[in-house]
């Protein structure tokens, strides 16, 4: 039997298709650039889901819990060996996050053969000043997106977009690098927290409507502050902020 290109296209949308519906719960992650270093914050029911890679260098993530501890241990071990045969200055980021994780994401998830990973990640890097700290988006097929000053996951593309709404009204867009001053954690929290939140209230709004429930949230419908406080008291009472 021939396997030919639009087999293998289809198999990526199904492949595709399955870690989608898979991520859709999860929990949203945010990290923010502030005077004190990096601000990332999400919720854990079990597992905690922030880890320590290096000196200054952090991963977040969202997905199965296996996998999420597959890609902190391999972000790890990367970044040490870096550490041994070069120097703690050679290990950056960018080098785990495309030399290390990425190829590996991407074969795994082209290998119709081998499952793929349930994930997607945040990788956050401190700099010397906050005008330097960088964030690494990286998606379950290997792609990955650079950000500076905040940047966002969630399980939903709609979710996403709604967290990036609030940052980008509150802090500006994310590719901005030269602002007059960082602001403080102190600042950066409620927005943090509002995003979160107004990720989780389109995640729901969706999947009730996946289920008949509800009708489609649409793009321009925004949450109402009473709501985003009824999502995070729902959350805290069920879940842990971390």
């Amino acid at each position: 039997m021939a396997y030919t290109p639009y087999d293998w296209q289809q198999t990526l949308r199904q492949r595709a298709d399955y870690v989608e519906d898979r991520l859709r719960g999860g929990s949203p992650v945010v990290g923010i650039s502030c005077q004190e270093g990096i601000l990332l914050l999400t919720t854990c029911r079990t597992q905690t889901k922030i880890f320590e890679v290096y000196d200054r260098l952090a991963f977040a993530g969202l997905g199965a819990p296996s996998d999420l501890e597959a890609v902190r241990h391999a972000a790890v071990d990367f970044a040490h060996a870096e550490g041994y045969q070069r120097s703690e200055q050679d290990v950056s980021i960018q080098r785990v996050v495309g030399f290390a994780i990425s190829p590996a994401l991407k074969r795994t998830f082209a290998d119709p053969f081998r499952t793929p990973l349930v994930l997607r990640g945040l990788f956050a890097q401190i700099g010397e000043e906050p005008r330097e700290d960088v964030f690494y988006v990286l998606n379950y097929d290997g792609e990955f997106t650079l950000h500076h000053r905040w940047a966002v996951i969630a399980g939903m593309s709609l979710a996403q977009r709604h967290m990036e709404r609030v940052l980008t009204q509150a802090l500006g867009e994310h590719g901005e690098q030269q602002v007059e001053k960082a602001p403080t954690l102190q600042d950066v929290l409620p927005y943090a927290l509002e995003a979160w939140a107004s990720g989780r209230w389109a995640t729901q709004a969706a999947v009730d409507a996946l289920h008949g429930e509800d009708e489609q949230p649409e793009e321009e419908l925004l949450p109402t502050p009473e709501e985003l406080q009824g999502v995070l008291l729902e959350a805290l009472r069920e879940e842990t902020l971390e």
